[in-house]
C-alpha cells in the first residue's frame, strides 16, 4: 500500500509538474510572438493664438509673440522698446511663423530643453542666454537686460507654445530636415546660378533683400554685407543653412514635405550665400568652440579634432570628416 501510494504521488506530482512547464513555456511563447507596439506617429502641432490667456501673462505672450514677427520695429536700431539690434531683421525671418512652423528652426520645445550644453559657447546656458546669442549673432546686436520686459515676454511666449507640444508623442519638425552629403563638395559657383534663378528675385542680385518703405524691416532679408548675420550664426554654417532651405525655399514653391531644392542645390546654394571671400559681413566676435571635439563639422574656423582643412569643413565633402569620427567612436556634430 505505501509504494502504490508512493507511486500515486508520484504520478500525481509530475501531471502537476508538467501543467506548470507547460503553462510557463505557454506564456514564454505568449510573449515572444506578442506584436511589439508600435512608436506612436509624429503629430503636426497647431499653435492657437486665440487660447492667449486673457490676463497679465496672456499680455507678456503676446508681446513675446510681437517681438518674434516684429523684433526690429520694437528693438531694432529705431526700436520703440529699445535699440538692442545691429540690423532690420526679425527672428521670424528664421525661426518662420514665430518659431512655430515645421522644419524651420523651429522653437517649441526650447521652454523644455533649456537649461542646454552648448558646444558654442562649451557651457551650459539658459534660455535667456540662447535669446541673446540670437541678439548678438544674428542681429549683430547687444544683449538685452535679463530682467527686462522684453526678455520676459520672449521667455513667457515660449512657455506658452511648449504648452501645445503633447508630451507623450512626438512632433514633426522640431528639428532640421535632414540633408543627404553628396560625394562632392558645394561649390559657390553652382550656388550663384541656382541664386540667380531661385533666390535672387526677393533677396537681390547682391543679396541686400528688400528693405520696406517705412524702412523699419525687411520684406525679405540680407543674406550678406553689413546688415546681413554675423559669422558663427547657423545660418553660415553651410550644412545648417543647406537643411533650412530644403524645408523652407522658395518661399512659393518648397514646404517640408515637398522640397523644391535637392540637397545637393540647397547645399551649393549655402556655399554660395556664405562665400566670404565674395560675401562680407559683419566682424565676428569671436570664434567659439573651446573644445575642438565639439566643434561643428561645418564651422570653418580651427583648431579641428581631426585632419581635415578648414576649406573642407567649410565646404566638404563631408562623408570623408563623418567616417573619421565614426571609426574613432565619436559622434559629428552639425
Amino acid at each position: 500500500m505505501k509504494r502504490t501510494s508512493v507511486i500515486r504521488n508520484s504520478c500525481a506530482f509530475s501531471a502537476i509538474a508538467a501543467v506548470i512547464v507547460w503553462s510557463c513555456n505557454t506564456a514564454t511563447n505568449a510573449r515572444e510572438q506578442a506584436p511589439v507596439p508600435a512608436a506612436p506617429a509624429a503629430v503636426l502641432l497647431h499653435v492657437d493664438t486665440t487660447a492667449i490667456p486673457d490676463d497679465k501673462y496672456g499680455e507678456a505672450v503676446r508681446y513675446g509673440r510681437a517681438l518674434m514677427l516684429n523684433t526690429a520695429y520694437y528693438i531694432g536700431p529705431d526700436g520703440t522698446s529699445g535699440k538692442y539690434l545691429g540690423n532690420r531683421m526679425n527672428c521670424t525671418n528664421c525661426h518662420q511663423d514665430a518659431g512655430t512652423k515645421p522644419f524651420s528652426f523651429n522653437l517649441m520645445l526650447s521652454h523644455e530643453n533649456y537649461p542646454q550644453y552648448r558646444a558654442r559657447e562649451g557651457q551650459v546656458l539658459t534660455l535667456a542666454e540662447r535669446v541673446n546669442n540670437c541678439v548678438t549673432r544674428p542681429h549683430n546686436g547687444r544683449p538685452l537686460p535679463l530682467n527686462s520686459k522684453e526678455m520676459v515676454a520672449f521667455l513667457a511666449y515660449f512657455r506658452w507654445i511648449n504648452s501645445f507640444v503633447p508630451k507623450t508623442q512626438p512632433h514633426k519638425g522640431s528639428k532640421n530636415l535632414p540633408v543627404t552629403f553628396p560625394d562632392i563638395a558645394a561649390s559657390p559657383v553652382r550656388g550663384e546660378a541656382l541664386y540667380q534663378q531661385h533666390c535672387a528675385r526677393c533677396h537681390g542680385n547682391s543679396g541686400e533683400g528688400q528693405l520696406r518703405p517705412d524702412n523699419i524691416t525687411y520684406t525679405y532679408p540680407p543674406l550678406w554685407g553689413k546688415y546681413g548675420y554675423q559669422p558663427g550664426s547657423s545660418m553660415h554654417r553651410i550644412i545648417k543653412q543647406a537643411q533650412w532651405l530644403k524645408a523652407n525655399m522658395p518661399y512659393d514653391k518648397a514646404t517640408w514635405n515637398r522640397p523644391f531644392l535637392s540637397d545637393a542645390e540647397a547645399m551649393d546654394i549655402a556655399a554660395f550665400v556664405n562665400d566670404d571671400s565674395r560675401h562680407p559681413r559683419p566682424d565676428i566676435k569671436n570664434y567659439d568652440y573651446p573644445h575642438p571635439a565639439e566643434k561643428a563639422i561645418d564651422y570653418d574656423k580651427g583648431p579641428y579634432a581631426d585632419t581635415f582643412p578648414a576649406t573642407q569643413h567649410k565646404y566638404g565633402p563631408y562623408l570623408p570628416i563623418t567616417d573619421y569620427y565614426e571609426k574613432r567612436g565619436m559622434k559629428a556634430s552639425y
